[in-house]
């Protein structure tokens, strides 16, 4: 008998892996030239909410959906901030040093689907931080991130 494939979450070690690198991850963010400015008004709570709507992303539990909002409204909190490439690199590159700090799994399957998908979210969030950026409608759904699949992973 074959075992089920767990989820990307479930790889990762479950909510308290996702918990560790968004603590750890914003722990940092004060110190960093490039990102410092972009979250010196962040609540306290930010991490959390990261966390939660990573996991449910990655085949976790639909915290994020249940507590703090949908997809869109994940979306209408870059509005008009204006992100720029040099600052999505820079939150791309220490999420994937965090990563590596906190201990998430670092064989290739895992990673490269985790980094697909960051690529994908980091790059719409700066897309929805220009001026003109279209709200979505307010049932988008969550995006569903695998170990990926013919025909891309984003399945919604």
């Amino acid at each position: 008998m074959t075992q089920p494939v767990p989820t990307l979450y479930q790889w990762a070690g479950g909510m308290p892996a996702f918990e560790r690198l968004t603590e750890e991850f914003y722990r940092r963010i004060p110190d960093d030239s490039v990102l410092a400015d972009v979250f010196k008004n962040m609540p306290a709570d930010h991490p959390k909410h990261v966390a939660a709507f990573i996991a449910e992303v990655l085949g976790g539990p639909r915290t994020y959906s249940e507590q703090f909002g949908s997809h869109s409204k994940m979306i209408r909190h870059h509005f008009h901030r204006h992100l720029t490439e040099a600052q999505r690199r820079r939150w791309v590159d220490l999420l994937l040093d965090t990563s590596d700090d906190v201990g998430l799994p670092t064989d290739p399957e895992f990673r490269s689907a985790f980094l697909a998908y960051i690529e994908w979210g980091t790059r719409l969030a700066v897309i929805n931080s220009q001026e003109g950026a279209i709200d979505p409608p307010d049932d988008n759904p969550m995006p569903k991130w695998g170990w990926g699949v013919p025909g891309g992973p984003y399945q919604p």
